[in-house]
This record gives C-alpha cells, sequence and structure tokens, in this order.
C-alpha cells in the first residue's frame, strides 16, 4: 500500500501515515491524528510502497491538507513555547526537580501540551504536572529524552564548523561504536569523537560504509608486501589516499599506493 511519510519538526524522525486518497506531495503541510492528539506536519518525499506486515502500528490517516486558519494556529502555539518554558523552569525550582527543560509544544488543538526534559536520574515529576495543569488548563505530557535527543533540541557547532546533523538531516539515531572509529583509524580519545552530546559522533557511522569499502583490499599494518622499489612491511595506512606509509629491508621509508602493490601479504 502507497503512504506518505510526514515529519513533525525540522529533521525529525519520519512516520507513515494513509494519504487517504488525498492529493499530497513532497513538503505538503497536512493535519494528522497522532496518539497525543490532532497535530500539524510535513509531507516528505513521495509515496512509498510499504508491505502491511511492515507496519508496526496502526496506519493513521491524513485528515487533510492544512488550510490557512491551521497554519496559523499552529503558528501562535508556536508562540506560546516561550512562556510555557518559562513558567515551567520556575515550577521546576519551585518542586527541586534535577531536569533540564529542553523544548514545550503544543498540538494543533491545543489538548494537550507536550514537554520535553533531560535528566540523568529518574525525576518524580507528579506534582510538576499538576502545577503545569493548573497554570494552562490542558493536558500535560512529560517526556524524558536521551543526551542524543538533548542536543538535538538544543542544537549547536559541530567539531567540523558545520552545524551538528542531528539538527539538520539525521532523523533516527544509529548506533555507533568505537569499532567503526578504529576502521577509520580515528584517535580513541573521547573529546575527540565525540559530539555535543558526549556521545560518538554520529558521522561516525554513516561514514563507516564508505571506510569499510575502501579498507577491503588494504593490507593491515605489519603486513608484508612487495613493490617496484622492492619488499617492505607496512608501518601505517592512509584509507582516504588509498597510500601506505612502510619501510624497506634496507631501513629507507616510503609511501606507495595500493595500486602499486605488486604483491601484498609476502612472506
Amino acid at each position: 500500500m502507497l503512504v506518505a511519510q510526514v515529519q513533525f519538526r525540522q529533521a525529525g524522525k519520519r512516520y507513515y501515515f494513509n494519504p487517504n486518497q488525498l492529493s499530497v506531495s513532497d513538503q505538503s503541510l497536512v493535519v494528522v491524528e497522532t496518539v497525543r492528539g490532532i497535530e500539524l506536519g510535513k509531507v516528505v518525499g513521495k509515496l512509498v510502497e510499504v508491505k502491511e506486515e511492515e507496519l508496526q502500528n496502526e496506519l493513521k490517516p491524513i485528515l487533510r491538507l492544512a488550510t490557512d486558519n491551521d497554519i496559523e494556529e499552529n503558528d501562535y502555539n508556536k508562540s506560546l513555547e516561550i512562556q510555557v518554558i518559562h513558567v515551567t523552569k520556575e515550577l521546576v525550582r519551585r518542586n527541586q526537580l534535577d531536569m533540564k527543560l529542553l523544548a514545550a509544544e503544543y498540538t494543533l488543538d491545543r489538548d494537550r501540551l507536550v514537554v520535553y526534559f533531560e535528566s540523568e536520574n529518574r525525576v518524580d515529576f507528579r506534582q510538576l504536572v499538576k502545577d503545569l495543569s493548573e497554570s494552562f488548563k490542558t493536558r500535560i505530557e512529560l517526556r524524558q529524552v536521551g543526551s542524543r535527543d538533548g542536543a538535538k533540541f538544543i542544537g549547536g557547532i559541530g567539531l567540523c564548523g558545520l552545524i551538528t546533523c542531528c539538527t539538520t538531516f539525521i532523523g533516527e539515531f544509529d548506533n555507533v561504536s568505537i569499532k567503526m572509529a578504529k576502521n577509520q583509524n580515528l584517535s580513541l580519545n573521547p573529546q575527540k569523537i565525540s559530539g555535543n552530546c558526549g556521545k560518538l559522533l554520529c558521522c561516525i557511522k554513516f561514514e563507516n560504509s564508505v571506510y569499510e569499502e575502501l579498507r577491503q583490499n588494504m593490507p593491515d599494518v605489519g603486513d608484508k608486501i612487495v613493490t617496484k622499489e622492492g619488499k617492505a612491511s607496512v608501518i601505517s595506512i592512509n584509507i582516504l589516499k588509498q597510500q601506505l606509509k612502510v619501510i624497506y629491508e634496507d631501513g629507507s621509508f616510503g609511501y606507495v599506493f595500493l595500486k602499486d602493490i605488486e604483491k601484498k601479504h609476502a612472506n
């Protein structure tokens, strides 16, 4: 069946919805029903074919294309978020809770207010929910997120000097391992391979497949090879350049490109 992919925030997770025979296309603003209530989202890309057994939850329909009134309501809701955060911070301080507020958002009909926060510990926020309900006269949902999601809400500049990937295009976080960093010959110093969230850099994951492909035919450090200049041992490798630094039998050093190796792993 054909489904539409809908996002609710920049670089957010994409959710499947039934287009419900509506004429939707890439970047169409639509009103949908979610588990939280009525929300405004944006269609991303073309309709895609998905098998019913691949759907994890019941496929909800797109209710309508967003009207001018829907867009105005959504903009008005966003204008309220700064005040919501201000009031919530004061209530958090009053209740002496160890939590870092990240963002707040209303559903389109303002039937529910969702407040996102980060904390290293489990937080008993029952009294806070009561206080927020009294202040904003709507249903309250407090959602604790991890450090990666927290960094995504806040945004910032990465080690590369560019805006962080999580706020520009990464919709869902993948697992990143130290093995991937080793594959890329990266320094294993946590300060050099960790992002603003304190976790391993996301770019290590989506660059890893390229490194694995380039690494396939390269010898390892310590392997012996035969070059035009004679036999040598590999002392370091540059995966991207496809180049090796070697030491020859006479003790001299040199650089060899992978394509120029006459024989690998020679005895």
